[in-house]
Formats: structure tokens, C-alpha cells, sequence
């Protein structure tokens, strides 16, 4: 079975230091946080940058800076830029996208989250798309909705991507898709018969972190997520440390699932990225 790439993400747009003092928020902290989880096991990065006061930005230079660091401090670890809206101007959304990361995530239809509608009209994904791929860029797809499988078929269909993009299933944000193991399995089958091409993933927010992770690899899943992006805790009554204590807890779930964590290399290789030159 091939190896399992761990994804980390870092930051998100939501949790502050007042949630966990770990959240890394300036550009310096973010990459000292990525480089201790790359030494931890992941190889994928997914980056989202912060203003001074914490909230979310889209400033391509702090989305460079981070590149630059992770790039300069992890050998061949795979950069995942952010084109997420929570608290971001639409039309600011693919910015970052000019200084060319790995990959970018793309969301191909809107959801309700707690407070917000998380809102990609049709017109802002296929643009998006299209900067994706007129710069090189992998989009991770991320499925908050059976109706966004399809939206990213249609983009496949309209020369906006290749037949390979990565999938990413998102699970238990409130008002949207919950952590059901039933849904997963409709939306892993839909994904199969629909994006055959397609690399997948599954994430689980908060407390459900661990068991839709153990769900994915369960399914022989292509990656994992973990990181304080989506899950502060280790536990109901701790705080995770870092991201690099949720990588190492990632890592041994990896082992008890008879997987191997992927190095760099098998990391590209298997997200048909190109190998570090």
C-alpha cells in the first residue's frame, strides 16, 4: 500500500493565541512550526498568514516569506497555499498564487459554517482555478458538500485542471457536513467513480480529528491532516503543545494502521508533483 503523506496546517484563520499560546501567527513563528513538524513526519505544509492583530490576510509578501523559510529549512516538504475566504476579500483570495506553491487548496461551492456562509461563487472558483494552473499549481480540492465532487469534475471537464487533483473530504465543521464514517463512505464512492484520477484525503475538525483520520487510513487514503488549523487539543483537558506533537500523534497512527509515513520525495511522487529539482 503506498506510503501515507501527512499534512499539516499550521495556522487556519481562526484559532488565536488566546485559544492556544502554540498557534503560530507571524511569519517567523509559522516557519519555525513547520520546520519542527517536517522533522516530526509531515511533508505537506498548508499555510494561511495573519495580520498583526491576529486576523486572517492575504498579503502575498507574508505568503512568500513563509514559502521562503519552509523552503530554505525543509528539504522537499510540499507548500500548500491557503485560497480559503473566511475574514478574506474574494478578489484578494488568489493573490499569494503569483509566487507559484506546490499546491493550493480550492473550494468549488459554498457551505454554511458556525457564524458565516463560507461563499465561492462559480466565477471566483474558475478563476482561481485558472491562476492554479496558469502558474504550475496543484489544487487540493476541499469537499465540504456531495455537490462539490461535481464542481470540481466540471472543472476537469472545462480544461481548468487536470484529471488529477487532490481531494480533500472536511468533516464536522458546525452546519455543515458532519463526522459520520456512512458519509465518508458516499463521498469516497462518488469521488472514485466521478474523479477516478484523484488523490484523497479526509479532515476532521476538533475533537474529531483522530477518528476521521483512523477512518481515512482505514480506506488506504493517500494522506492525512492534522494541526492546529483544525484541532488545539490533544486531549478535552490539553492543549496540543505544538504542531509537531499533533504530527507525531498522526505519525503513530500511521504505524498502527500497518501504513509508512511518507519522506518528501514519495510525497511528491504521489501528489504528481515534480520531484525537487
Amino acid at each position: 500500500m503506498n506510503p501515507v503523506v501527512i499534512a499539516v496546517a499550521i495556522t487556519g484563520s481562526v484559532p488565536r493565541k488566546k485559544d492556544n499560546p502554540a498557534v503560530p501567527t507571524t511569519v517567523a513563528e509559522q516557519v519555525e512550526s513547520t520546520h519542527a513538524a517536517f522533522e516530526a513526519g509531515a511533508t505537506l505544509v498548508h499555510i494561511h498568514v495573519r495580520n498583526d492583530d491576529e486576523s486572517p490576510s492575504s498579503d502575498p509578501d507574508k505568503f512568500a516569506a513563509v514559502q521562503e523559510g519552509v523552503r530554505k529549512h525543509c528539504p522537499g516538504m510540499i507548500v500548500q497555499f491557503s485560497t480559503g475566504g473566511r475574514g478574506r476579500d474574494p478578489s484578494a483570495r488568489g493573490l499569494s498564487l503569483v509566487h507559484r506553491p506546490d499546491m493550493a487548496s480550492l473550494s468549488t461551492g459554498s457551505v454554511n459554517f458556525p457564524s458565516i456562509v463560507y461563499e465561492n461563487h462559480a466565477t471566483l472558483v474558475d478563476n482561481l482555478a485558472g491562476t492554479m494552473r496558469e502558474n504550475g499549481i496543484r489544487p487540493e480540492i476541499e469537499i465540504f458538500d456531495l455537490s462539490h465532487i461535481h464542481g470540481a469534475k466540471r472543472l476537469i471537464e472545462e480544461g481548468l485542471m487536470d484529471a488529477h487533483p487532490h481531494v480533500q473530504f472536511v468533516m464536522g465543521v458546525k452546519n455543515a457536513m458532519p463526522a459520520d464514517e456512512h458519509l465518508l463512505d458516499i463521498l469516497l464512492a462518488e469521488t472514485r467513480r466521478v474523479i477516478p484520477g484523484a488523490t484523497w484525503t479526509a479532515a476532521g475538525i476538533g475533537r474529531e480529528q483522530a477518528r476521521v483520520m483512523g477512518w481515512a487510513l482505514a480506506r488506504g487514503a493517500d494522506a492525512v491532516r492534522t494541526g492546529l488549523e483544525d484541532n488545539i487539543r490533544v486531549t478535552k483537558d490539553r492543549l496540543a503543545a505544538s504542531n509537531a506533537e499533533l504530527v507525531s500523534l498522526a505519525a503513530e497512527m500511521v504505524t498502527r494502521h500497518n501504513r509508512k509515513v511518507a519522506t518528501p520525495a514519495e510525497a511528491r511522487a504521489q501528489l504528481h508533483l515534480k520531484p525537487v529539482a
